[in-house]
């Protein structure tokens, strides 16, 4: 099912968002400015677009998988998360981050990625003293290998 997502581009700067279908369903976001940053300084990188996202829709913003050995930078919340209410003429999107090292980001690099999911359903708990699973031995029980 194909969606149309309503965008709003803070610059000219930064290359159009583009959706590769087949290739993954993940779509790379830019820095829309120069950054210089110091080993262990804050700052929210600003993206450069805005989104009126689908009703009952969010998108999940994480790292691209060579952010950190490219530019020494950590996503603060390690992901992110925009739901469809942030969706105004002045919302931009940001990917807060932590310098690893000092380091430079420039305008249209690639530092990170969102896809879009479906909200999650209205959960009630039900408490029980039992839940009937086969326990699997505990938090890390997996092994190594």
């Amino acid at each position: 099912m194909q969606q149309t997502i309503q965008i709003k581009y803070f610059t000219d700067k930064i290359e159009k968002l583009t959706y590769i279908d087949g290739k993954s369903d993940w779509i790379d976001l830019r820095a829309a400015e120069d950054i210089t940053l110091k080993e262990g300084e804050f700052r929210l990188i600003p993206l450069g677009v805005a989104m009126k996202l689908p009703k009952g829709y969010e998108a999940h913003i994480v790292p691209r998988s060579s952010t950190f050995k490219n530019f020494g930078i950590i996503q603060t919340n390690h992901q992110g998360v925009v739901d469809c209410s942030y969706s105004g003429d002045n919302d931009q999107w940001f990917m807060p981050v932590l310098a690893m090292r000092d380091t430079e980001i420039h305008i249209n690099d690639r530092i990170c990625q969102f896809r879009i999911m479906e909200n999650q359903p209205k959960i009630v708990f039900e408490e029980k003293e039992h839940l009937g699973g086969e326990d699997r031995g505990g938090f890390g029980s997996t092994g190594k290998n």
